[in-house]
């Protein structure tokens, strides 16, 4: 193999902000390519100047670690769980597992999912595996309904190795293909045509992913909403209207349950015990704040069917960017709001305020955008009369980042900020949205009159100006003309 001495020419859009990061090699059960594979992103790694160590500490931010495709790591052996025992640690790294498949069993097992899922309830003749819990079937079902048999994969997958992010190397003898795993369900591929190229991508890939923090850090600020100016709102009723009616058209799907999947007692020691798949706010002019769903980590949120103990209260951001700020409200369960507060909350700030004339009432100033909604959903088509597509910047389909973090926050809050629809409040389109790659849609709304809060969305979907479908692309995307004026995804 030829000696690289220095990284290839970037061929793709990257991020300004990646940061040089230290990686550690601790190989588990392996195989000769995944020595190979490890020793080629090793070099890269050092190419890119990052800083390679032999053994992790309390300076490694990426530990990089094998196993073996289709056997259940053991909890206890699995690095997530146990690297901070057994370094010594004072902080748990990300850690990144490497498995090998076989291009042709591969193939199989896709096509094995692919004919499971075609039945109308899942068979658990279908899904028994090495590993899995007992309610393991009805996940991979809703998982692979969701998502294709990729993400039953995935699930599959990320249950075994007991590690939520996976890079799964397609080859025998040579690398073809590497499949990048997340929490969310993201499967983004690299191509092996050109190894340093391939190297490269999955380099630039993991530096993104770890070269930005999460703003899940909220702050609760200021005295509690009293009780019965809380009652006299009209968005509380609103927002869980809007819960349900969103719920009748399948928006959300299940919350994924890491026990329903694996048995993993140590769990909640190095990741949530749950996810809950999607997030919604709106505007309270009354209170000068967003109303939004609480986070689904601490405790099982059904998005479809919410409650007012489901129901947070965003009154911005903090100074630091590390979270949102937030009110509790007397006499109700309080708890923090879903991880995109920060998200939902800061899309506002590059953009105008419009003002409200209540019938009988003072003029209010309020954000141009009332309603906000977040989901693991893909747009099919639209129809550019009444609904606008604002793509994110070009580095964010290359390099994806996570969910709940600063980058993506700062990402959807630039593409709305270059709206027409939203930068020119008289633009008659009401709805607007984006999609980040391997992650889902946010759809936004605009103040029109008689409408209830999401009203304009669901009636966009119903009308088909706004096809909602499971499938997230992965990759770049891009939206052609279609029939009837509309406007469908590119596949």
């Amino acid at each position: 193999m030829s000696v690289v001495t220095e990284p290839p020419p970037m061929v793709k859009p990257t991020h300004l902000w990646l940061c040089r990061i230290h990686v550690a090699f601790v190989p588990g059960p392996t195989t000769p390519l995944l020595e190979e594979v490890a020793e080629g992103l090793l070099r890269h790694f050092r190419l890119h100047r990052h800083h390679v160590q032999t053994r992790p500490d309390d300076r490694t931010d990426l530990v990089l670690t094998t196993a073996r495709f289709g056997e259940s790591v053991s909890w206890r052996e699995a690095l997530l769980f146990s690297i901070r025992r057994r370094f010594e640690m004072r902080r748990t790294p990300t850690v990144y597992t490497m498995m090998q498949v076989a291009p042709a069993r591969f193939r199989d097992l896709l096509d094995h999912f692919q004919a499971a899922l075609a039945k109308d309830s899942p068979d658990p003749a279908d899904f028994t595996f090495p590993g899995l819990a007992p309610q393991a079937p009805r996940v991979l079902f809703e998982q692979g309904r969701r998502g294709g048999p990729i993400l039953a994969l995935e699930r599959l997958v990320q249950a075994q190795a007991k590690s939520i992010r996976v890079l799964l190397v397609l080859g025998d003898s040579c690398p073809l293909a590497a499949y990048h795993f997340d929490l969310v369900g993201a499967h983004p591929r690299s191509e092996a045509e050109d190894l340093d190229v391939f190297y490269q991508d999955i380099v630039l890939r993991i530096v993104t992913t770890l070269s930005t923090n999460e703003v899940t850090d909220h702050e609760v600020v200021g005295e509690p909403i009293p009780r019965d100016l809380w009652r006299r709102l009209d968005t509380p009723a609103g927002m869980r209207a809007a819960s349900r009616q969103l719920g009748r058209r399948d928006f959300f799907t299940k919350m994924v349950r890491i026990a329903d999947l694996v048995h993993v007692p140590a769990v909640s020691d190095a990741v949530a015990s749950q996810y809950s798949e999607g997030c919604f706010a709106t505007w309270d002019p009354t209170l000068g704040a967003l109303i939004a769903t609480v986070t689904g980590s601490a405790r099982p949120v059904d998005k479809g069917d919410i409650t007012e103990d489901d129901l947070a209260v965003i009154v911005g951001v903090r100074p630091d960017g590390r979270g949102a700020l937030v009110r509790q409200v007397e006499g109700k369960r309080n708890a923090l709001p879903s991880s995109e507060a920060v998200e939902m909350m800061g899309m506002d700030h590059p953009l105008p305020t419009i003002t409200l004339d209540p019938m009988g009432g003072a003029e209010i100033q309020v954000p141009v955008v009332r309603s906000k909604l977040h989901g693991h959903r893909g747009v099919a088509a639209y129809d550019p009369r009444w609904v606008e597509y604002v793509p994110l910047a070009p580095p964010y389909y290359h390099y994806p980042v996570s969910c709940a973090t600063e980058a993506q926050a700062r990402g959807v809050r630039e593409a709305f900020s270059r709206s027409e629809a939203l930068q020119h409040p008289a633009d008659q389109r009401p709805v607007v949205f984006t999609v980040l790659p391997g992650h889902g849609v946010v759809v936004v709304e605009k103040w029109v009159p008689g409408k209830a809060p999401f009203q304009v969305i669901w009636e966009c979907m119903d009308a088909g100006y706004l096809e909602i479908e499971s499938r997230i692309p992965q990759g770049p995307m891009a939206y052609i003309p279609g029939p009837h004026g509309r406007r469908r995804l590119l596949s």
